[in-house]
């Protein structure tokens, strides 16, 4: 039988490239070489694209091919330039691998999209939607689930410190992973947070804090069916959950523990992942998504965000989430490969 063909892309030039190399690492040891046959594509920090064998820490020090997805829907592969010559080489499926900005935010999805080849994860909309976390917070509110208070100031804006009640949260509207992200406490640190988030967006959210537990589910599926992994849960020591940007994260969290399951009642549980299913659902999501929410004291669930393309190192928290659901790593890979080729 004839090997599924799967473009796996990896890296980037998002903040996030390195956690992506890693989590292409952990799908390259755990996919199934028996019933699909792995294509590796590396795009660089500067955003050259580039066949490998593996990938690595140092893979652009290998055997690479400059190569390029075609948006050209009759030749539905790769153009790969060997020996001054392009030879196509065919793709089923591509399974993007991609963290932050051009792999979740429905840049590279418009590509997949153009060139006619399934894809693993969310669509064009629902990741633009996400990405941007003040959209997510619009259309989750519109379908009656509860978000934080948020402000939205673009560059040249001056916004006013009486708008809100300290702490607060400013954040790129369109990052991940924590980068950029400061918790300010009076109005004397709000400047220099706004600054430090302008390094990454030019589209900065003030958030109001929302007191209570930090937890989060992971979701598989599309349309109506789906599965939701077990409820985490994330207690912090000090500062903000920043996991990616630690030195040794495979280590543990320098200032977080993360308990998966939740060490909540089932039925708290139970209501975070149904929350979880109808923002995914809300939000458009297909394929896979890791949806972050606060459960506060007196109940209530309030969004924080949502995640398209969630890592899937091995301290990464979808992966663990469903393996404590009972679904392996291997067979996680598998279903999305599947659903990616249903459509």
């Amino acid at each position: 039988m004839n090997r599924v063909k799967v473009a796996i892309l990896f890296g980037g030039s998002s903040e996030e490239h390195d956690v992506s190399v890693k989590s292409a690492i952990e799908i390259a040891a755990h996919i199934d070489n028996d019933k699909y046959e792995p294509i590796y594509i590396g795009i660089t920090k500067s955003g050259v694209w580039k066949l490998c064998e593996k990938p690595s820490v140092e893979w652009e020090n290998g055997s690479c091919y400059t190569a390029v997805l075609s948006p050209d829907k009759q030749m539905h592969g790769l153009l790969v330039r060997k020996n001054h010559e392009y030879e196509i080489r065919q793709i089923d499926v591509v399974f993007p691998v991609l963290h932050g900005k051009s792999g979740e935010d429905g840049a590279i999805q418009g590509l997949f999209e153009l060139s006619g080849i399934p894809y693993v994860g969310c669509d064009i909309q629902s990741s633009a939607i996400c990405m941007d976390k003040s959209l997510a917070y619009i259309v989750s509110k519109n379908a009656g689930i509860a978000t934080p208070e948020f402000w939205v100031i673009d560059t040249d804006d001056k916004t006013a410190t009486d708008a809100f009640t300290y702490p607060v949260f400013v954040k790129p509207a369109r990052s991940g992973s924590s980068f950029g992200v400061t918790k300010v406490g009076s109005a004397d640190e709000l400047d220099a947070a706004i600054e430090l988030a302008r390094q990454y967006d030019s589209k900065i959210l003030i958030e109001q804090a929302v007191v209570g537990s930090e937890v989060g589910c992971a979701v598989l599926g599309n349309g109506a069916e789906l599965i939701a992994g077990e409820v985490d849960q994330i207690r912090l020591k000090h500062g903000i959950f920043r996991i990616h940007q630690e030195a040794e994260p495979e280590k543990g969290s320098e200032n977080a523990v993360i308990t998966v399951p939740a060490d909540l009642p089932a039925e708290e549980r139970g209501r975070v992942r149904d929350t979880a299913k109808k923002i995914y659902k809300a939000l458009g999501c297909r394929g896979l998504a890791r949806v972050d929410m606060f459960l506060q004291d007196n109940g209530h669930i309030v969004l924080n965000e949502v995640n398209t393309l969630p890592g899937f190192t091995s301290y990464s928290r979808y992966p663990r989430m469903m393996a404590a659901a009972g679904i392996t790593l291997p067979e996680l890979i598998d279903r999305l490969i599947v659903l990616a080729l249903k459509g």
